[in-house]
């Protein structure tokens, strides 16, 4: 009885192995929850403080947050994504010298994707281009930088490009596995003062953004 058993079950698997499975079709959502991490490459230029070169840039370190994926599909092979997030929190340092604040940001992101749709292989692969809107809040200086003097810190928003490439891995009609490299281009003005004299640093974020996910589709 047992042996019988195990072979239904193993022709019932084979079976639902055997069944094709079904590519994207006009009208499909995506509706997509996990990790997202943003790691900047950052660049900037040298920190002037009242016209004064201080010789020395910034770096801004990388965040894991919950990333959120909603896609319709407009054809079988394009599909419009929008990117979400809880908000990144990223630590700034002043190199050679340490920790110098902090910042939070959110990045909504809006692309077009290409997909391949082949529908013999549970492997879906698509590349993409989009925009992207970086909003900059909760700027502060560490306290011990507050103490002696910096205050004042902003950030402006960035508007830039953003380019990718993904892949979904289909389980079944409902479910999918998701996972993505972005480029992002960011830049932002920083400004801020030094015992009441400005000053201000420019940064090229630049982040590559990697997102792990699982998806259903309706």
């Amino acid at each position: 009885m047992k042996t019988r058993t195990f072979t239904r079950t193993l022709t019932a698997l084979a079976l639902v192995a055997a069944l094709p499975l079904q590519a994207y079709e006009t009208g499909d959502w995506l509706v997509r929850g996990g990790v997202t991490t943003v790691a900047p490459d950052a660049d900037s230029s040298n920190v002037f403080v009242g016209g004064a070169d201080l010789g020395i840039g910034v770096d801004v370190d990388n965040n894991t947050q919950l990333g959120l994926n909603l896609v319709y599909f407009y054809t079988p092979q394009l599909a419009i994504e929008v990117l979400a997030a809880t908000p990144f929190s990223h630590d700034i340092t002043l190199n050679t010298v340490g920790a110098l604040g902090s910042t939070k940001h959110l990045p909504p992101t809006v692309s077009a994707n290409y997909y391949f749709n082949d529908t013999s292989a549970p492997f879906q692969p698509y590349v993409g281009v989009g925009v992207n809107y970086t909003v900059f809040f909760d700027e502060e200086f560490t306290d011990a930088n507050a103490a002696a003097g910096f205050d004042d810190l902003s950030l402006d928003d960035s508007f830039g490009l953003s380019f990718q490439l993904g892949m979904d891995y289909v389980i079944d009609d409902k479910w999918h596995v998701n996972a993505s490299a972005r480029w992002i281009d960011i830049d932002t003005d920083a400004t801020f003062t030094l015992n009441g004299t400005a000053g201000k640093v420019d940064v090229d974020i630049d982040p590559m953004v990697y997102t792990l996910s699982v998806g259903y589709r309706f």
